[in-house]
């Protein structure tokens, strides 16, 4: 029988050496161009996902078009951009948004809002919040434990610091996010 050499050796650990780069490389393009991975870390989106899921987002999702009302998006926080957060579009460019009694109003409707995701009838009364252009208000589906637009300092999410939308829910359990 013959004994390796030590330029097999080398041959085969080369090999090995690129399949690794390789791997690597296509790990760091998905996860910096196409996908975001977020742990949820509160209550405030629950039912729709719970504390301690984790989720991806579409990075490329709003590339062709643009975010509509009832998106879960991913976004820089924008009282701390360092932080991310997780929460449900649900006033527009250029809308006015009023919550009364706990249900949201968009532009002096007599009718609110659909919020059948909403685990338990919200309280409160908030706003009227003016949306500007290029941003959107935001609220949890868990209106009552949800730290979101109507408490922060700069209550919109600006365009340009939403990273994606979330489209899967992935562990525990496997769900597709609307």
């Amino acid at each position: 029988m013959k004994e390796p050499t030590q330029s097999s050796f080398w041959k085969e650990f080369m090999e090995y050496l690129k399949m690794i780069i390789f791997v690597v490389a296509v790990v760091l393009v998905v996860n910096n161009f196409l996908l975001i991975n977020a742990k949820i870390p509160s209550e405030s989106m629950e039912q729709t996902i719970m504390t301690g899921d984790r989720v991806f987002g579409n990075r490329l999702a709003y590339v062709f078009g643009e975010p509509e009302r009832y998106d879960i998006i991913i976004f820089k926080y924008p009282d701390n951009e360092k932080e991310l957060f997780i929460k449900r579009i649900i006033g527009m460019p250029g809308e006015t948004v009023e919550i009364k009694d706990g249900k949201v109003y968009i532009n002096g409707s007599e009718e609110p809002l659909k919020d059948s995701f909403t685990p338990e009838t919200p309280v409160g009364d908030y706003g009227p919040y003016t949306v500007p252009e290029d941003s959107y208000f935001v609220l949890g589906d868990n209106r009552n434990y949800s730290r979101d637009s109507r408490f922060w300092n700069n209550p919109y999410v600006a365009e340009d610091k939403i990273l994606g939308k979330t489209v899967l829910k992935y562990f525990p359990g496997i769900k597709l996010l609307k």
